[in-house]
């Protein structure tokens, strides 16, 4: 028998590890209170950014395949949901550490004013999903001055 040394601080850090990921897979606010409800199984990690002609959300989504994604335009929300299925456990196998996630994933994006929903492109490779918002040019502000008098 081993006596281990106990560590309150590593229990504290092991609660907060839970409860971040459990406010990390919140999903983003819905208009349908159903929808609000769901939780995801895990969320994959994204990068949002813009340029002249378009927004592009970049998404991590390793060990997911391709049928198993679904990317929806829904009352102005872009959602992208899927699922990364779990390996078949092997008999034979010791295993020490399992640490990936599995099961479905939402992720639901407002989108801005002046992106043309017909136009959103999705591409997935490598286990990233690229999904190009093009900009409309409809809704640009104008600057207008006006003076005080």
């Amino acid at each position: 028998m081993n006596l281990v040394k106990w560590d309150p601080l590593v229990e504290l850090a092991d609660v907060s590890k839970h409860l971040d990921r459990i406010f990390r897979r919140l999903p983003a606010r819905a208009d349908s209170d159903e929808e609000a409800l769901t939780l995801a199984d895990w969320t994959p990690t994204v990068d949002i950014t813009e340029t002249d002609a378009a927004y592009l959300i970049k998404g991590e989504i390793p060990g997911v395949d391709k049928a198993d994604v679904n990317i929806t335009i829904e009352n102005g929300m872009i959602t992208m949901r899927g699922e990364r299925k779990q390996e078949k456990e092997e008999r034979d196998k010791k295993y020490h550490r399992i640490e990936r996630s599995y099961g479905s994933f939402m992720r639901s994006f407002r989108m801005p004013d002046d992106a043309d929903e017909a136009g959103v492109k999705a591409e997935f490779k490598d286990g990233m999903i690229n999904v190009t918002l093009p900009k409309s040019g409809k809704t640009k502000a104008k600057l207008i001055n006006v003076s005080i008098t």
